[in-house]
């Protein structure tokens, strides 16, 4: 059934760790601290199951920096600057603005058109880009920037809040005045993909290994949470002692070798797609060794496919929160599409990831009426515990910053991908063990009572208020 344009109110949690018991039934509830102006909904809008945030109405007032009588202003970007992979990211960065004009078509929030200032970080000016945002936008918005631990001094030193597409630095991953649409903390790791692949391949499991490189903030921090949940879930780590260059190597052949001297027989690695990894599976190819190759959704790609035409990666399986863009027969990846292709914009799975925040925070921001306060925004945020952007994604609980129990793998075969766990096209494989707690010597930060990052708390940053 379809959202309905009423928002549920419910008691704003002033601990993030409220609801880690798991989220109920689909569907946003956002607590509502003030009354719309209006609540028109454009007849007919609507992103999947979910009723359009965006339409016509009468708010006004200059309530917050960057809010005005005529626009509501937001920062995002990526980094599709970095010289060593040229349009890094860019589905993210494209998707914010085809949302922008699609909510803009419709009578933006309650009248008030939004206005997005797009920053590429270009992943080594991420403190820069940040401290431009600082000075003038409401709020981050579905931005995406690798090492975005750089900023995060600068952006909880400036109170800006953050919806992004995705987290990396622990410290950001739980952040204050940070929600997102499928969260990504240090405490709690999506674990399907280690238990689905052990059940698919329980030989291959016995003999694992991970690719490690030099890009420690975005990668190895990671890695250590992966590991506690691959060992839960049955997988032997190699440790095989493969590191290479992020920025590249000249030969990748002896780090395949020491991958066939370990026997290994899955490895695993969190890389996005690149030269790196292009030139890495090139390697392991060439050695005459077919491992089962397990990724990260975020190299799910059609540069990876279109890479892949030879079938050099036909072992590949892809760790998935959200519905795969070849599953069309949900309405939520038909919308996205449509949008995207709209503006010609490039898609891919980080764009839905963008997409998912921006519908978070755009509900949200309806929710506050003429009074869009950052205050607001966290109040309303916080509270959000069921949300799945209208079926793109898995459910999460944006609102306690906890990842989904649910998840899904896709195989690559040459150029094209497909759903292969569960069968069943469109569905989502859930278990409560999915969502694992990770050890607090792999969280690469401390956490306070409220889960949230003790390193750059003062006084003055906002927190959720009362109960709406």
């Amino acid at each position: 059934m379809l959202a309905t344009t009423a928002l549920l109110a419910a008691a704003c949690s002033t601990s993030r760790g409220s609801s880690a018991g798991g989220p109920a039934a689909p569907g946003p509830t956002v607590a509502a601290t003030s009354v719309a102006t209006s609540t028109t909904t454009a007849p007919g809008k609507t992103f999947g199951t979910l009723a359009s945030p965006c339409g016509p109405g009468s708010a006004k007032g200059g309530s917050d920096q960057g809010v005005t009588d005529t626009a509501i202003r937001i920062g995002y970007g990526d980094d599709r600057g970095y010289a060593g992979s040229p349009g890094l990211d860019q589905e993210i960065g494209d998707a914010i603005k085809a949302l922008i004009k699609w909510c803009n078509d419709q009578g933006g929030i309650l009248g008030r058109p939004i206005q997005g200032d797009f920053y590429d970080a270009a992943i080594t000016q991420v403190t820069g880009v940040t401290q431009q945002a600082c000075k003038a936008d409401f709020m981050l918005v579905g931005e995406g920037w690798a090492l975005d631990e750089a900023a995060e001094q600068t952006r909880v030193g400036c109170n800006l809040p953050a919806v992004p597409a995705f987290t990396v630095g622990p410290d950001f991953a739980n952040g204050p005045m940070m929600y997102q649409g499928v969260p990504n903390p240090v405490d709690y790791l999506p674990a399907s993909v280690y238990y689905q692949i052990a059940q698919l391949f329980p030989d291959a499991v016995a003999k694992t290994d991970v690719l490690h490189t030099t890009l420690t903030t975005a990668t190895e921090v990671s890695y250590t949470k992966d590991l506690q949940a691959m060992a839960a879930a049955g997988w032997t780590n190699s440790d095989c002692g493969v590191k290479i260059n992020y920025a590249g190597e000249p030969d990748y052949k002896p780090f395949a070798q020491r991958f066939v001297s370990c026997g290994v027989k899955t490895i695993y690695s969190n890389l996005g797609f690149g030269p790196p990894l292009e030139n890495m599976l090139t390697a392991i190819n060439q050695l005459g060794i077919k491992p089962v190759l397990v990724f990260e959704s975020s190299v799910y790609s059609a540069a990876m496919a279109q890479w892949n035409t030879s079938g050099l990666a036909d072992n590949s399986y892809f760790r998935m929160a959200f519905e795969p863009l070849e599953n069309t027969q949900v309405p939520a990846i038909t919308d996205y599409l449509a949008i995207l292709h709209a503006s010609g914009g490039k898609v891919g799975l980080l764009g839905e990831q963008a997409t998912s925040s921006f519908l978070l925070w755009a509900t949200a921001a309806k929710t506050c009426g003429a009074n869009l306060t950052r205050q607001c925004m966290i109040n309303n945020l916080s509270a959000v515990h069921n949300w799945t952007a209208g079926g793109l994604s898995a459910q999460t609980d944006p609102g306690a910053n906890l990842p989904p129990k649910c998840g899904m793998l896709v195989k690559l075969t040459g150029s094209t991908y497909s759903q292969v766990f569960p069968a069943t096209a469109g569905q989502f494989d859930c278990n409560d063990k999915y969502l694992f707690k990770v050890g607090s010597t792999a969280w690469g930060t401390t956490l306070g009572s409220d889960r949230l990052s003790t390193k750059f708390l003062s006084p003055n940053v906002i927190r959720p208020q009362g109960s709406a």
